[in-house]
Order: structure tokens, then sequence, then C-alpha cells
């Protein structure tokens, strides 16, 4: 119960029943067992459970047979027997005379009694069974001159017998005079045979349910082995970081989870290797940097750093040996390349950043136009070249993504148009149906260049010697795919390079009842 909730939030508080409490009692302790015991166990009672009911439906069913059958064949003996006494009555009263018993046919091992409603017997000339006694019942029967009595008695003698008791046809001229046979059975036979089908049925469900054991241990080991070696696999994975996939067999589902977990260790190799290359292409990049700044600063301590001539303790100059000196364009021009060695340094560091978010964003996207997009980052550019001309055609494109990393994308397309173009040159910009082109007067991208440009920190020949990262294109074509576009490179028709993003919209606001969007342009 909750102690901080209200007296008529504790009264509509759910109370759960025994059966739910049992329930829940089981499921606990059942998360602590195997599941490959649970497997064993569920097949085990699924078919020692099925095998056992059709052992019992099958003893039932014969049972009864059997005992219906019997219960047959004394009614059929008996109402031959009530015939027989019928017809040696009458045969009696045609000649005159009176039965001294009556001559009926033996039946085996039974026992036959003819009596009347007063429960007086009759002589028969081979009753020599054990006495039968009669019951109410018995007697309707012959008071009745109607109907049939079973019953299962045990005599004195611990015999167990089966009786039916049938009437005799009535004598018209004798209206009063009725009578009855009973015939009665010793059950031995039945009771051997019914007890030998019982130890069948016995043996044939403990056998039931030992193969069911075994099915259920054979299930429980082949069904859960691709499970064990799935299990193998990841601790295989976990111990030594080898991210070999596994083999898969069959097309079942836990070939699909085979499959799957192959996929995620493919995904998961894919983003190791991407990481190695990441730091490994980062830290050849920085090298320079760094060792120019180093060079630099080390430069700069040895002409302002502090001590006398002849050098003192800490001094970066030897002792004895004169301050380098150095004019104030040298000062100046070492100072501007320290600050341009810091601004690189800081500019690859968000590019890695950036680059570094192998994945599309976290944050929920938002419609936005990448008309708009383009027209901010054209303002932004050209304020950082206002030596370069733009020629500009947009037309609106809505769709849905994050407006940070698109505007960086596009940034980064117009940068890289402005880094190569001439003084006085021009950089076209066109938007059609979510197609970006961006081209240049540059020098041009060489053929062997265009399938690596949007590569991470690929710097052709020419651009080494220039300022970057080798990560802005980079960048845009990571964009590009999160966003589920893509980007291509090629040679602009006045010589520069042409580079083109391709962004899935609509050209309007609102979705058409299409869907609104369109396919992507071919090359």
């Amino acid at each position: 119960m909750n102690p901080f909730a209200t007296a008529e939030q504790q009264g509509q508080e759910h109370h759960p029943g025994p059966y739910e409490r049992l329930r829940a009692k089981v499921t606990e302790l059942m998360s602590h067992v195997p599941l490959r015991t649970r497997i064993t166990a569920l097949v085990m009672i699924a078919v020692g459970v099925s095998v056992a009911l059709a052992s019992i439906a099958a003893l039932v069913t014969v049972r009864n047979q059997i005992l219906s059958q019997t219960d047959s064949t004394l009614v059929n003996h008996a109402t031959q027997a009530a015939q027989m006494v019928r017809n040696q009555e009458d045969l009696a009263e045609q000649v005159g005379q009176r039965l001294p018993y009556y001559d009926l046919p033996s039946y085996g091992d039974t026992t036959v009694v003819v009596f009347n409603a007063d429960d007086q017997s009759y002589r028969i000339n081979n009753s020599t069974g054990p006495k039968i006694p009669r019951t109410a019942a018995d007697l309707a029967v012959a008071a009745n001159n109607s109907g049939t009595s079973f019953r299962t008695i045990t005599l004195d003698n611990g015999i167990r017998v089966r009786t039916v008791t049938v009437p005799v046809a009535q004598n018209p001229e004798s209206p009063n005079d009725r009578k009855a046979v009973l015939l009665a059975q010793s059950t031995h036979d039945t009771q051997q045979t019914l007890g030998r089908l019982t130890l069948v049925s016995i043996l044939v469900g403990i056998a039931g349910i030992a193969v069911a054991g075994s099915a259920g241990i054979t299930v429980g080991r082949t069904g859960l082995r691709p499970v064990d070696r799935l299990t193998e696999a990841t601790e295989y994975v976990a111990r030594t970081g080898d991210l070999r996939p596994i083999e898969v067999q069959g097309t079942d589902e836990l070939a699909r989870l085979a499959t799957s977990f192959n996929a995620m260790l493919t995904a998961l190799a894919r983003s190791q290797d991407h990481q190695r290359r990441l730091i490994a292409d980062a830290g050849h990049e920085l090298r320079t940097p760094l060792t120019s700044m180093r060079t630099n600063i080390d430069l700069l301590a040895q002409v302002f750093g502090s001590g006398s001539e002849n050098g003192t303790p800490g001094s970066p100059q030897a002792p004895g040996s004169p301050r380098p000196q150095i004019s104030e364009a040298d000062r100046a021009e070492l100072i501007g390349d320290v600050r341009a060695q810091m601004e690189e340094l800081s500019l690859l560091v968000g590019d890695l950043v950036e680059l570094s978010r192998d994945a599309k964003p976290q944050a929920a996207p938002e419609p936005v136009n990448l008309g708009d997009i383009v027209r901010q980052a054209v303002d932004r550019v050209r304020r950082r070249a206002p030596y370069l001309k733009f020629d500009i055609q947009v037309e609106p494109w809505f769709l849905e993504g994050d407006p940070a990393t698109l505007e960086r994308a596009v940034t980064n397309l117009l940068d890289n148009a402005a880094k190569w173009s001439p003084e006085d040159g021009t950089v076209t910009v066109r938007l059609t149906d979510g197609l970006l082109q961006v081209s240049d007067e540059g020098p041009g991208i060489a053929d062997a260049d265009l399938p690596h440009v949007f590569e991470r920190f690929y710097r052709s020949p020419e651009a080494r010697t220039m300022p970057g990262s080798g990560l802005g294109l980079a960048i845009v074509r990571q964009a590009a795919e999160n966003h589920g576009g893509r980007v291509a490179a090629a040679r602009a028709p006045g010589g520069g390079a042409l580079l083109g993003l391709w962004l899935p919209g609509r050209p309007t606001e609102t979705p058409n009842s299409d869907g609104g969007g369109s396919a992507p342009p071919t090359a």
C-alpha cells in the first residue's frame, strides 16, 4: 500500500486475489529456473499429460464396452430363461400337470433363480450355485411384470457377481401369478480382463511419460543449441573483442536472431573501424598545425623570454648566447601564424565533433524550408568573402529535418566554393526540386579526385597547401545521408567544381495527397 496515498486512493487500490498471488508466485519462481529446464519440463508435462489422458480415455472406453457387453449377454440369457419358464408353464397347463421344477440350460458359471412377487423361489434342475439374495428392486420387477434390474454384489464367500432380473411373461389365466428370473454371473473373468487392461494402460502411460521426458530433453538441447552458440559468440566477443560473424543455419526464428546478431556485429565492426580511421586521420591532421605552432611559440619564447643576455635558469637559450632579435614585421607574422594555426585547430576540433556523430540527430525533426536555409548561408559566406559574386536562384523546398545540421552542410558547400574561387569570381547557387547545386570558377576537380571528394580527411595534392581540415565535405555527405539524401561531385560547365546535394521533400509546405515527395534526380 502506498503510504502517501489518500484514504480514498487507498480504498480504490487493487488487492490481488488468491489466483493472482499464486500466479505471481509461480512467475517469480519460474524466472529463476533455466530456460532449458523450463522447456524440458513443459514438453514432458504436455506429452505426459496427453499420453496419460489418452490412456485413461482408452481404459474408460474399453471398460465401459466390456461391462456393457457383459450386461447385454446377461440380459439375453435371462430373457431366454424367462421365455423357457413361460413355455414350460404353458405346456404343463395343457397336460394338466404341475411342474416339479424348471428345466433351464446352464450358461457357464451363471446362477439362475426363478421367484415370484412374494419372494418365493422355485426349483431349478441345475441350481448348484450360491444363494443370491433379492432386493426390493428385484421384487418390483416381478410385481410390476416389467422393467429390468442390474446390480453388482459381493457374496458371503467373497465372490463378486453381476446380476440382472427380468420379468416372466404373465399368464392371462393367472394374472396374480407374477414371476421373474434372476441371472447372476461371476465377474472374475471380467475383473481379470479389466485388471490386465488397467496394467497395460499404466505401463503405456509410464512409457509415454518416459518418452515425453526423453523428447523434452532432446527438444531442450536441440532447440536451444543455436541460443547456446549465440551466447558463446557473445561471450567470445565480450572477452576478445573479435567481431567475427557466427554461422547461421536454417531459416527459423533462431536463425533470424543469429542473422540480426551478425548484423549488429557488422555495424559494431564498422563503427570501430570508423573510430580507428577517425582517430588516425585526426592525429595525422593535428600533427602539422601543432608542430608549426610549437615551433613558432618556441621562437617567440626565445625572443621575449625573461633572463639576461648571458642566460638564466629556465631561459630557453643557451648560457652566454645572445638573445635572438627579430623585426616588428617578423614578430607580427609569427603572431599571425600562431593565431591562424589556433583557428585551424579550433575549426578542426569543431569538425571532428560534428563528424563524430555517426548517427541521425537525436533531436526531433521539424519542418524547414531549404530555400531559406540556402539564403541565410549565402549571406553568411558573402560577409566572409566580400570579393566574390553570388548568382542565386532558389525555389522553395520543404522537408522534415534539423535546421542547424542542414545550414552547416550548405555553408560548407559555399565555403568550399569560396575557397577555390578567384577574386571577383562568381559562385553559382541553384536550388530546384530539392537539388542544391553550387559551382565555382576555380581550377575544378581532377577526374581521379571526383570519387573521393566527400571522404573524410581527403585532400587533393592541390588542396594540401591551402587551409582546411578536409572534413567540410564529409560533414555535407553525413548530413545528406542522415536526412535520406545524397551528394555528388562533377565538373562545372565553366571548368570549375560543381557539387550537388539532394534532399527528399516537397515544393509546398502542405503535403500533397500522394505523399508530396519526389524521386532523386538522375545523373
